[in-house]
């Protein structure tokens, strides 16, 4: 077994003494236990997860599903980019949540605001769907769509080859449709990303670098 295992351990004792686990001589990927979890990811505000090391080519189609739940009004929550302009985003900047494509023609944006500007960030899980298709990008808060109107129609695809980075990206990466440079505090599940008849659901605990990001659990509410 090479891996670390998804759980609580307390009270442990070796030839009858307790092992002091309040202050370790060193300490990695460890967070403290929550006496009530939920099913999900714990993002602590610090890092971002990073999939698809080979690089996501997101082209001319992609739905992205996810469930996220904040009480932060700002955060990055995805981003696919290339060393050009051609790239996705989705973020919450001031309570809304955008979702940016650009397919190398110039940069469009789908934006939904709730009535209530915390009404998204109140902690409590609400479920998103983004999609791009060609030139057409529409944007799904629990249940309600917004359209965007995209005036480069002949440009229809997003030519990205770099990771998915969820709930933020490295100090040194460009992310051309991203405006927001602060990592995601909350909790995600089941990030779902579809081309076509190809589904694929993302376990952050197989994400080639995780920082400030603690799979399988989260916090039943946040204090």
């Amino acid at each position: 077994v090479t891996h670390s295992i998804p759980a609580c351990i307390g009270s442990m004792t070796i030839n009858g003494k307790q092992l002091d686990n309040e202050s370790p001589v060193s300490i990695f990927a460890v967070n403290k236990c929550y006496e009530t979890v939920q099913d999900g990811t714990f993002f602590d505000g610090s890092g971002f997860a990073a999939l698809v090391r080979e690089g996501y080519k997101v082209r001319s189609d992609v739905n992205i599903t996810l469930e996220f739940r904040t009480t932060a009004a700002h955060g990055v929550l995805l981003g696919v980019s290339s060393a050009r302009v051609d790239a996705i985003g989705l973020e919450i900047i001031h309570g809304k949540v955008l979702f940016h494509v650009n397919n190398g023609a110039g940069r469009i944006t789908a934006s939904y605001e709730p009535r209530g500007t915390n009404r998204l960030c109140d902690g409590k899980w609400h479920k998103l769907q983004a999609n791009k298709s060609k030139h057409h990008i529409s944007l799904i808060i629990d249940g309600n769509l917004v359209h965007t109107d995209n005036p480069y129609v002949q440009s229809t695809s997003a030519d990205t080859n770099n990771p998915i980075y969820v709930g933020g990206y490295p100090a040194d990466v460009k992310q051309n449709c991203l405006t927001s440079k602060t990592s995601f505090r909350g909790c995600l599940r089941n990030l779902v990303l579809t081309k076509g008849q190809h589904t694929e659901l993302f376990d952050f605990s197989r994400a080639f670098d995780l920082r400030g990001v603690f799979p399988h659990s989260c916090p039943g509410a946040e204090h």
